[in-house]
């Protein structure tokens, strides 16, 4: 979940967590209830709060594992492609080494 989207969760859980405040605060009621109402209401907005970040947590540790799995397949990707290119190199450099000796040997008679 992006950081907007984050926002955006916590922005509607703020305004719920207000609204559910001055709603119980106007209701016409006993004081003990209206605290009472106002702890549910709080605790409720908490278990929200707690499951949506669990979910945020979730999310980010899913596309953290796909991250990291992709990285792990481009660097070996890389590994293997770099060992090809180094016997690629040693080849050359055997068959040119090999060439040099032709001609210095031809040189030395």
């Amino acid at each position: 979940m992006s950081s907007k989207n984050a926002n955006s969760v916590l922005a509607i859980l703020a305004g719920a967590a207000i609204g559910v405040g001055l709603g119980i605060l106007f209701a016409p009621d006993k004081g003990t209830r209206t605290r009472e109402k106002i702890k549910d209401g709080f605790d409720d907005l908490k278990n929200q709060a707690k499951s949506k970040w669990d979910s945020l947590e979730d999310e980010t540790k899913d596309q953290f594992s796909k991250t990291k799995d992709d990285l792990k397949e481009t660097v070996e990707e890389l590994l293997s492609s770099t060992s090809y290119k180094a016997e690629e190199a040693i080849t050359f450099l055997e068959e040119k080494l090999a060439e040099l000796k032709i001609q210095n040997a031809k040189l030395q008679k």
